[in-house]
């Protein structure tokens, strides 16, 4: 089969010392989808775009060919290169909203790029662009010519940034993470749009990503990277059935990691019976509640001792707003009761002391984290509040054994701030801030969807090891099916408000009773 694109002994340098892409060469196949498999800082990323000459500020090709259909496009001039970009190779980008101008309406941006590359009239672009938005699902914006991007949920900007990829029936596509920012549903209907699209237009398309379950369904050969490197290649079939590589086959491996349960207690240490989380719509000069959003609506569950519940939905299924009422920092209707107290009865004080028995890791940590704080004084910050007599020598040596717990030295990180830490210890940062208060329930929303594969297969890890030496309950929320499945006992699947399966682990996965749990599982399959 004949080859678009061939990438020879490709170099790249950061300030023309550091090498972060060596001396590699993969060939992609005309019509077909090749995947770049690898971890952050792996390369992926800048060996795709350096096809397009957009590297970042620093980064330098400094050895190597790139040929496109035979023309070497490191040697090309910036007026020529500037009539490929956009118009012969298109871009997808992980994050729509970064690359769309949030000061132009979507229609305009789309008519800009038709208009650029096509001698064309305004009135033919404008047309085009009508049918580019309903081809891409978007016929409900291609009506209203003044949406801007702010205007539009993530999945639609993501479908808006493919319109205009695809607006000049482009030779290759290439897509750096375009659903990793989407939840579960939102991010398969744009995979079965692209590959709709490739099969409609015969394109080729490069697909780079860290999630191996959407390599598997896109990708028709594989090169996998590390460490700017290419320590294996294949078809898709080999890299997932008969790996070589010992990094592959870790990769492969976390894909369907199941948690593997251990004996937990029957004490139920929260309880929540028919709650509901209701948020008022307001209007008129007075602000009269008119209706109600019912973002929670009737839900119970019990949490044992040492037990993991996964809950998991699409963006809006109310999973936010649940654990949000069970830490009291939104008002909500029916009981919850933490060791057989119902905590909507619990005065200022009585809550204050909850605090210390439910803990909460959050996705990002780089945001949870204060900047101007370092190490010790984030992990801290609790026991400054809940324990202010403590000794100085009682707080270290909580410290030291917290941070031990997590797989952190203590010396090496204790004066350290957080922007001096990889994506993954910080997480763990994170984790000993709520573990040093020695909760009984922690509540972990998406710790693990702002990592690679690797990382979020150490904090999982960390989480299961850190349950079974401390008896911990954990509320994992999620819409990585995956994820859920390597770290619950039982899962909870919510879809507007309302609990539609419950179920242990094994069973929701071999048999899921709803359609919508189905489509869920098949992100990971």
């Amino acid at each position: 089969m004949d080859d678009i694109i061939s990438i020879n002994n490709l170099n790249i340098k950061f300030n023309n010392s550091h090498t972060v892409v060596k001396k590699i060469s993969l060939n992609i196949a005309k019509g077909k989808t090749t995947a770049i498999v690898g971890e952050s800082g792996s390369g992926k990323t800048l060996s795709a775009l350096s096809i397009l000459k957009l590297l970042p500020s620093g980064a330098k090709i400094t050895d190597g060919e790139i040929f496109f259909k035979k023309t070497n496009i490191l040697s090309l001039s910036k007026n020529e290169i500037q009539k490929i970009r956009g118009n012969k190779i298109a871009t997808i980008f992980q994050e729509p909203m970064s690359s769309l101008n949030p000061l132009h309406t979507i229609n305009k941006q789309i008519e800009e790029i038709i208009l650029t590359h096509n001698s064309i009239n305004k009135n033919n672009a404008k047309n085009k662009t009508f049918e580019l938005l309903n081809e891409v699902g978007l016929g409900e914006i291609a009506d209203r010519p003044k949406v801007y991007p702010y205007e539009l949920s993530g999945g639609q900007r993501q479908r808006a940034m493919i319109a205009m990829s695809i607006a000049n029936n482009p030779d290759v596509l290439i897509a750096d993470e375009p659903t990793t920012a989407l939840d579960v549903t939102i991010q398969m209907q744009i995979l079965d749009l692209l590959l709709n699209l490739q099969k409609k237009l015969g394109m080729t398309m490069i697909f780079i990503s860290h999630d191996l379950s959407v390599v598997r369904k896109m990708s028709d050969f594989i090169y996998v990277m590390k460490d700017g490197e290419i320590v294996e290649s294949g078809s898709n079939d080999k890299i997932f059935n008969q790996p070589d590589h010992v990094y592959t086959k870790q990769l492969v491996s976390t894909q369907n990691k199941k948690k593997i349960n251990f004996s937990k207690s029957r004490n139920t240490v929260l309880r929540v019976e028919e709650l509901d989380v209701w948020y008022p719509i307001k209007k008129g000069l007075l602000r009269k509640t008119i209706d109600h959003v019912k973002a929670i609506n009737k839900i119970s569950f019990t949490l044992n001792e040492g037990e993991s519940i996964g809950i998991v939905g699409e963006s809006g299924s109310g999973k936010t707003s649940l654990i949000l009422a069970i830490l009291k920092l939104v008002k909500s209707r029916g009981k919850i009761l933490i060791n057989d107290k119902d905590i909507n009865l619990f005065n200022k004080n009585e809550i204050l002391n909850l605090r210390k028995e439910i803990q909460i890791v959050f996705q990002d940590p780089f945001s949870s984290l204060s900047p101007r704080m370092n190490v010790e004084e984030i992990i801290s910050e609790g026991l400054n509040i809940h324990y202010p007599k403590l000794s100085k020598d009682n707080k270290k040596s909580k410290l030291i054994g917290v941070l031990e717990k997590v797989g952190l030295n203590f010396h090496e990180c204790i004066e350290k701030y957080p922007h001096e830490f990889s994506g993954g210890q910080r997480q763990r940062i994170a984790i000993a801030r709520a573990l040093i208060l020695e909760p009984k329930i922690l509540i972990l929303d998406e710790p693990t969807s702002a990592l690679d594969v690797t990382i979020q297969n150490q904090i999982i890890n960390l989480l299961n090891d850190l349950q079974k030496k401390l008896s911990l309950s954990y509320i994992f929320i999620s819409h990585d099916m995956k994820v859920i499945q390597s770290i619950s006992d039982t899962i909870i699947v919510l879809k507007n408000g309302r609990i539609i399966e419950a179920n242990i682990s094994s069973e929701i996965f071999t048999n899921p009773k709803s359609e919508y749990t189905s489509n869920l599982i098949r992100s990971v399959l």
